[in-house]
């Protein structure tokens, strides 16, 4: 598997730059493998097509909020598209990163036993409990023969 980012090396947006910057970054300080495709450089036609037509976010700027196409960076695990750099960052502050990526599966969510037992219905008295449960029940009998 191969995280691809896909980047201009020709933009004219400082953001874009940016975010094509503190992409490569944030990969590089968590040692992430990645491959660089810049789709303004001669012969990468058909990479920049393959881009466009699979991403699934334009990676809107400040500048352009709704653009006409794809902006990068955009990043893929081979073919299957991850994100653009809005769920990349997102990702990144949630400490979310290799699952946002596909390196990892989704860690399941932890119950603790407690929120299993209260889920299921089966709520454990606590300690004592019983005596309490039986003094109760006691007095309800006494209630009912008055």
């Amino acid at each position: 598997m191969v995280i691809k980012v896909y980047i201009s090396g020709m933009s004219g947006s400082k953001e874009v730059k940016k975010r094509q910057q503190r992409v490569s970054m944030i990969m590089d300080s968590k040692h992430i493998p990645y491959t660089i495709i810049d789709i303004t450089e001669p012969g990468q036609e058909a990479e920049k097509d393959f881009m466009q037509k699979n991403s699934e976010h334009n990676g809107s700027t400040i500048s352009d909020p709704t653009p006409r196409h794809p902006l990068p960076p955009q990043l893929f695990n081979d073919s299957e598209y991850c994100g653009d750099y809005d769920d990349f960052d997102l990702a990144n502050e949630i400490d979310n990163l290799e699952v946002f990526l596909k390196l990892e599966a989704p860690k399941p969510v932890e119950v603790s036993p407690a929120d299993e037992q209260q889920k299921n219905g089966q709520n454990e008295p606590e300690e004592g409990g019983d005596q309490v449960t039986a003094a109760t029940e006691e007095a309800d009998d006494e209630n009912k023969e008055n």
